[in-house]
């Protein structure tokens, strides 16, 4: 597999490969791969990722990363399906700590999952012990009460099986929050795709009257709050209020498509937003950032200049690998600028005709800067350009975090330009390209996100009543301050 620019109306990436086996084969999702062949896979896969993702090494050593690579193509022993070779690779990927990385599952293979297997039918809640708890019971059988503690699953003890899936999960850095996260929504899918396939449930749980076991049948995704449910994907992005003398402004994701996909813009509505803060003399602004998974770098730097009245920088600079800036040359150059090398490093430049890549450069505040107290509310769902836009505030002291840790990292991320390639007929990975530094501390939560000033733990009664922890703790502070 070999990264490489071309040019298609604008600057795409794609990738010239000889696939594992060739699409036009019929589907066969009980085939197996030779154990030569997962071993060449692997080793070329992550070859390919070294030279072509600039933060492949942020968080792991080269020494530590090779004994990994090879520990899992020494694992290979017998042959494997397609489902197996995927549950190898994807705690692979995921060391890398980078949250843009990652492997999906094909969508015919995807298809033929939901198909012939059924899901967990609990939602479950990790707590800060690592006990597992039943949060929402989908099954056939009233019985087995919310609340209970959840032992095992097949035999497998929850330790084990957080474990594992905490290890697949991909996250910024060493981040945990993103994870646990994904577990207490997405349990049942996570559980499927990396550990087991079936349509029985053997589970041991522990209740007040003591250990019982029950045989449980599947139950389909429709039982489960989908993706856009759970982010909101199909709401208005961007929601605006005054109670109290105080402003509260929700930004669900700093996406062009998303927020325009739903009737807004926002530019526009930041700009009216900040006229009416001082127009109305507020002097303390909520922003609840809660489960924005990012977007738009150019709506995210928007936001923030709206906190500084003297000209700041958010990011501190942009690498890529010497592979992709090998390739800005000739036709590209229309576009792009040739990166600088800079000791063993080569740096992005800001493009002729983006501007994407300008926020590395020293940035102006905007008009109706904000000169009051500002919170931001947060959690581990807050990634990508989201967790940008936290880190620059916290670290120039410009807004209260509460709640929890950003999925994102402090220092920034790998993101940018992100093909999608194919592994095989039964899965892809996605390469994100450049690696961004905001500028803040570089030894500050290295390898961490935003930390809050004041964290917010939630217990399995919260939880379950669908407490808002986070805002009664930033009202109590707002009319402390």
């Amino acid at each position: 597999m070999k990264i490489k620019l071309v040019l298609v109306i604008i600057i795409l990436l794609t990738v010239q490969q000889v696939t594992l086996s060739q699409n036009t084969q019929e589907f066969d999702p009980n085939i197996t791969y030779p154990v030569d062949s997962l071993k060449v896979w692997t080793k070329g896969l992550m070859g390919e990722l070294s030279e072509s993702q600039p933060g492949f090494y942020r968080y792991t050593s080269k020494t530590d990363f090779d004994q990994s690579i090879d520990s899992t193509i020494n694992s290979f022993n017998l042959p494997l399906k397609p489902i197996d070779y995927y549950r190898k690779l994807k705690p692979l990927i995921a060391k890398i700590g980078c949250l843009h990385t990652s492997i999906h599952l094909s969508e015919d293979y995807t298809n033929y999952i939901e198909e012939q297997y059924t899901l967990f039918p609990f939602e479950i809640f990790i707590d800060e012990n690592g006990k597992a708890f039943i949060s929402k019971n989908h099954s056939n059988n009233p019985e087995i009460t919310i609340k209970s503690e959840l032992i095992s699953i097949n035999k497998q003890t929850i330790a084990q099986i957080v474990a594992t899936l905490m290890n697949a999960i991909p996250s910024d850095g060493y981040n945990k929050t993103l994870k646990t996260l994904m577990i207490n929504h997405r349990f049942s899918f996570w559980y499927q795709t990396i550990i087991y396939l079936g349509n029985k449930y053997e589970v041991e749980i522990k209740t007040e009257s003591g250990r019982k076991t029950y045989i449980l049948d599947g139950i389909h995704k429709d039982k489960f709050e989908s993706i856009e449910e759970l982010s909101g994907e199909n709401e208005q992005q961007l929601v605006f209020d005054i109670k109290d003398n105080t402003g509260f402004l929700t930004v669900k994701s700093f996406s062009k498509s998303t927020i325009r996909a739903n009737g807004q813009k926002f530019n526009s509505f930041i700009k009216r937003v900040f006229k009416i803060l001082k127009d109305e003399n507020i002097q303390n602004l909520v922003i609840d950032l809660r489960y924005n998974t990012g977007g738009s770098d150019s709506n995210a730097v928007f936001l923030a200049s709206h906190f500084f009245d003297e000209p700041y920088r958010y990011w501190d600079k942009i690498e890529v690998t010497e592979s992709i800036a090998s390739q800005i040359k000739g036709i590209t150059r229309l576009f792009y600028k040739k990166p600088e090398k800079k000791d063993s490093t080569y740096l992005w430049k800001a493009g002729k005709l983006t501007k994407e890549f300008d926020y590395y450069r020293v940035q102006k505040p905007s008009k109706n800067n904000f000169k009051g107290n500002v919170y931001l509310i947060t959690n581990g769902l807050c990634m990508s350009s989201c967790a940008d836009f936290t880190a620059i505030l916290s670290s120039n002291q410009k807004a209260t975090i509460i709640g929890q840790e950003t999925g994102g990292g402090y220092q920034g991320n790998t993101s940018g330009m992100m093909p999608e390639e194919p592994i095989n007929e039964f899965m892809s990975v996605i390469i994100p390209l450049q690696k961004y530094t905001n500028y803040v501390d570089s030894k500050k939560n290295f390898g961490r996100g935003t930390m809050p000033d004041i964290n917010i733990q939630y217990t399995l009664e919260d939880w379950i009543n669908k407490k808002d922890l986070e805002m009664s703790a930033t009202k109590k502070l707002v009319k402390e301050d």
